[in-house]
């Protein structure tokens, strides 16, 4: 009789860290998922405002033609098109490219920068970039922390059992790792 209880106990409190550890996992993907979520948000409104940058840009620079189309066509890409994780990864990260160099490119043209619409929408513009840089940076925390459930014992098995999977970093790739050459920049 004694054994039977005793046996029972173990087994309830087997299932309940059982449980715990599920629940836990759970918690830690929906963070992740919800990260992402907010990059999302951040993207849509610089999506929404990249057409007006272009539009008033376009009036000033004609020079930089190639710029503004190459900014378009990946911000058409990211809206339009069903993409994988990595590869919107790399297109967002090319959109960021050719905006800063937009930013560069502006200060050949005085009257660009003096215009109200154009400073408006540069710093909106510089504040959703703030925002993506602060959401990319929570949802890599919100990876790690997920991934670290996976890996550590013993809620490692539970993840093996139920066929939890790794999610990805935010990473920056190689190219964006180098020095930006200033004198490039502005030879441009």
């Amino acid at each position: 009789m004694e054994m039977s209880i005793a046996l029972i106990a173990i087994i309830v409190i087997i299932l309940i860290a059982v449980i715990a550890i599920y629940n836990s996992l759970i918690g830690r993907r929906n963070q992740v998922q919800n990260a992402e979520s907010s990059i999302d948000v951040m993207l849509k409104k610089r999506y929404d405002l990249i057409p007006n940058l272009v539009e008033t840009v376009k009036q000033y620079m004609n020079h930089e033609k190639d710029l503004l189309e190459n900014i378009t066509a990946l911000r058409s890409k990211l809206m339009t098109q069903p993409i994988d994780k990595s590869e919107r990864h790399l297109l967002e990260n090319k959109l960021s490219q050719g905006l800063q160099q937009l930013n560069v490119s502006v200060e050949n043209y005085p009257d660009l920068k003096a215009n109200e619409n154009f400073l408006n929408l540069q710093y909106n513009l510089n504040e959703i970039e703030s925002q993506l840089s602060a959401s990319r940076r929570a949802y890599n925390a919100s990876v790690l922390d997920y991934n670290n459930g996976l890996d550590k014992f013993p809620s490692n098995i539970i993840a093996n059992i139920f066929n939890f999977r790794r999610e990805e970093f935010f990473d920056v790739y190689p190219e964006e790792r180098e020095n930006p050459s200033v004198k490039n920049l502005f030879d441009n």
